[in-house]
């Protein structure tokens, strides 16, 4: 009897200090890691911003722009899927709250939620977990056939 080996999973890790001005270099890993599981443009386009923006929200609301604070990035590569992890050292918010559509004509002015809805939009699934030590979101872009990268209804 010969056991069938499990799928392989890639991860690379990235650890960065709280600096926006960091943020590029995570988007060229991203763009990197999106192109080598072909995606396509419109794929890479909606990882790229959503990663960018997960980033962008550890650094200045999680950690709050302290650069002796370090935001944790871990991309998993799957053969089916993309999982981007994003963790700060913050406490958390309360994302019912954030769970608006930021396209309605009474939220078109606000100032906080557009980044999640843009999350959501981009991806198949975001998820949020608080806990004592920090906040993490985990982002999910399953690989679809030639053409067919949109993204589904976000859980």
């Amino acid at each position: 009897m010969s056991a069938t080996a499990p799928p392989t999973v890639e991860i690379i890790r990235l650890s960065i200090p709280s600096r926006l001005e960091l943020l590029p270099l995570v988007d060229q890993l991203t763009a990197g890691i999106s192109e080598r599981l072909e995606f396509d443009d419109e794929g890479r386009m909606q990882i790229s911003i959503s990663v960018l923006e997960a980033g962008t929200n550890a650094i200045q609301h999680g950690n709050r722009i302290d650069p002796t604070k370090r935001v944790d990035l871990q991309f998993e590569l799957h053969a089916d899927r993309l999982e981007v992890v994003v963790h700060d050292l913050g406490k958390g918010f309360d994302v019912e709250k954030l769970l608006v559509d930021v396209t309605t004509p009474e939220h078109l002015l606000d100032l906080r939620g557009r980044g999640i809805y843009m999350m959501r939009s981009c991806m198949d699934t975001v998820n949020f977990t608080f806990g004592p030590d920090g906040t993490t979101v985990r982002l999910v872009k399953a690989k679809r056939a030639p053409g067919t990268n949109g993204s589904q209804s976000a859980a």
